[in-house]
């Protein structure tokens, strides 16, 4: 299965999602993080410094990675930035979609959010200038970005107890972000905690929370733990 992620910044789907991001590759999915900007600046990263942090959590992760690019603070749904990731939903023949949850306190996740929803729908779009054949990803799904500071309504949780740790040192990896910045230096532990709770929900170690706008379906209620 093609799956895509939108990463406002690098380092955002691997706090919000990192442990399902490993666990899909692990079970064969092919995973793209397409972040929209390079994060900078800040305080202790450059843009070749977040290149590399982010190639480094790749190769922890399993997953493959670009970056479109974009202004990173002042990120804008624009029809330009949607037809840009339009065009990598083509590529790829992306059939499950995944975005930063719509309520947010950073400009650029809710930017992002409506720059990836729309990109889906233009995806689909006939006779158009979008390069690449028309594709509709099947499912859009919405992670937890870390500025918000809460968890509103999960739809489900994604047991991530065997991937945990691969998460934590993907996280690591950003050393400019989450090492040297002391402000943020106890973000690791605080997504695990988020994490091992919402594991706790549900009798496993640890889970990642997920919402959806549309209704999700069951093939068999194997699937439940």
């Amino acid at each position: 299965m093609s799956i895509v992620v939108v990463a406002p910044h690098p380092d955002d789907a691997e706090l919000g999602m990192g442990g399902t991001i490993a666990r899909l590759v692990d079970e064969g999915h092919s995973v793209l993080v397409v972040d929209l900007t390079d994060g900078e600046p800040t305080p202790r990263g450059t843009p070749e410094r977040r290149r590399a942090e982010a190639a480094e959590a790749d190769r922890i992760l399993g997953c493959s990675r670009i970056n479109l690019g974009l202004r990173n603070r002042e990120l804008e749904h624009t029809i330009e930035a949607r037809h840009r990731l339009a065009a990598v939903l083509r590529d790829t023949r992306c059939e499950i979609l995944f975005v930063p949850h719509p309520d947010d306190v950073h400009p650029d996740h809710l930017a992002a959010t409506r720059i990836a929803s729309d990109a889906r729908f233009d995806a689909k779009l006939t006779r158009s200038a979008i390069p690449g054949e028309p594709v509709h990803p099947r499912r859009l799904i919405h992670y937890y970005c870390t500025h918000l500071k809460a968890v509103p309504a999960p739809t489900f949780v994604l047991d991530i107890s065997a991937h945990r740790d691969r998460k934590r040192e993907a996280i690591l990896a950003y050393r400019s972000q989450v090492v040297e910045h002391e402000p943020n230096r106890l973000l690791p532990e605080r997504v695990d905690l988020r994490d091992r709770h919402m594991g706790s929900l549900i009798g496993t170690d640890a889970a990642e929370p997920f919402w959806c706008r549309e209704l999700p379906g069951l093939r068999s209620l194997d699937a439940l733990i």
